[in-house]
């Protein structure tokens, strides 16, 4: 089992001997994954769930699908390859996806905006960033196309020419119902493979989002106190609703969703930094510098629930939609018990509602202080 190999392997709980142990690694299949994200850094809550993955020893990352969200697609594309140099990960290719949701624009949000109140984010779409903010002197409004110098130094690799959604299902179908499909972003991609290939989901071992809001629980954060107002909005649907509705139509053989909800009482701490600097590794140094103490750990922790499913303290069988009328709910998350859902495609998914913040914690500074796994060899023919 893969969170039992990452216990043993993490955590301490070591009672083979180190020859015993390497060996039981090494003959244990790797879970093969694909990490779609809008990847904004340096590190930030994105970048740090994709290395949580990297990082684990008994994984095999096939690649990395980049988005527009938090940030324009070719500026997450290039923090990305920047990110992989930094740990020496170049072999893993960064794919870029899409430039700009299915449906939704930036010229229908502010629309939307004048009829119904502003938003609270509106990632990429953002038009001045505070002067004093969190993310003041890292983030520039900019074109889609510009990339901006990057304070982690500009990447002198390339990206994949492929097309994300024509790689996701190249990948799932060369290895079908073995691979993980790990989407902490809009659902653009996703859904595109979806529509290119119905097999597609049939195809995926398991799908597991970061995505949606269910009944948060607002705290003193800035970043959870949106919710009071508007429980139901989360940014990733919101930016993409029509994506977001595809997905939740799919016949998936396993279907995990990480809400907001479990996220709202987690933070990166500036104790967690200090802890994690203390190791001398390119992953390690690379969070201490750009790590950005207060965040909470969104999509950390979906990438957590992957790695060790035991982290899990509470979670809840659903029926799910997104809201796609442009009205006051456009971008919702919708959802029902088996009993009173409309029977119009929706899927059951597993939605976590608590996690072992505890365990979080230690695994993300666990994982953040590890060395990075070499690059596995290439496969025969290749």
């Amino acid at each position: 089992m893969l969170c039992r190999a990452l216990l043993v392997t993490l955590f301490g709980f070591v009672f083979l001997g180190d020859a015993t142990l390497a060996a039981a690694q090494a003959d244990s299949p790797k879970e093969k994954v694909i990490l779609d994200q809008d990847a904004l850094g340096p590190a930030t809550s994105n970048l740090e769930s994709l290395l949580m993955i990297i990082q684990s020893p008994q994984v095999d990352v096939l690649g990395i699908t980049v988005i527009s969200g938090d940030g324009w697609r070719d500026e997450n594309v290039a923090h990305t390859l920047r990110m992989l140099e930094i740990i020496g990960r170049t072999d893993i290719p960064v794919v870029p996806g899409a430039v700009n949701p299915l449906v939704n624009s930036r010229e229908a949000t502010r629309r939307w905006e004048k009829l119904y109140g502003k938003l609270v984010y509106k990632g990429c779409w953002t038009d001045a960033w505070p002067a004093n903010g969190a993310n003041g002197e890292r983030r520039i409004v900019h074109a889609p196309d510009v990339v901006p110098p990057l304070k982690e130094g500009d990447p002198t690799t390339k990206p994949s020419p492929e097309v994300a959604a024509n790689f996701l299902v190249r990948q799932v179908r060369e290895f079908p119902g073995q691979v993980t499909v790990y989407a902490a972003g809009p659902m653009t991609d996703i859904a595109l493979a979806c529509e290119l290939d119905p097999e597609f989901p049939k195809l995926v071992k398991e799908l597991v989002i970061m995505g949606g809001s269910i009944e948060p629980i607002p705290t003193s954060s800035p970043f959870s106190l949106e919710f009071r107002y508007t429980p139901r909005l989360e940014f990733n649907f919101r930016f993409d609703p029509e994506a977001a509705h595809i997905v939740m139509h799919q016949p998936w053989k396993k279907f995990v969703q990480i809400p907001i909800d479990p996220t709202t009482t987690t933070q990166l701490t500036q104790e967690m930094l200090d802890q994690i600097g203390t190791a001398k590794t390119p992953v390690a140094q690379y969070i201490a510098k750009y790590g950005e103490v207060g965040y909470p750990l969104w999509d950390e922790l979906a990438a957590a629930v992957w790695l060790d499913p035991s982290i899990v303290t509470k979670s809840e069988a659903m029926f799910e939609d997104v809201d796609t009328s442009f009205t006051a709910g456009y971008g919702n998350t919708l959802t029902w018990d088996a009993a009173h859902a409309p029977g119009l495609g929706e899927q059951k998914v597993s939605v976590v509602l608590g996690v072992d913040v505890a365990k979080l914690d230690k695994m993300f500074v666990s994982l953040m202080q590890a060395p990075t796994p070499p690059a596995p060899p290439p496969a025969p023919g290749k």
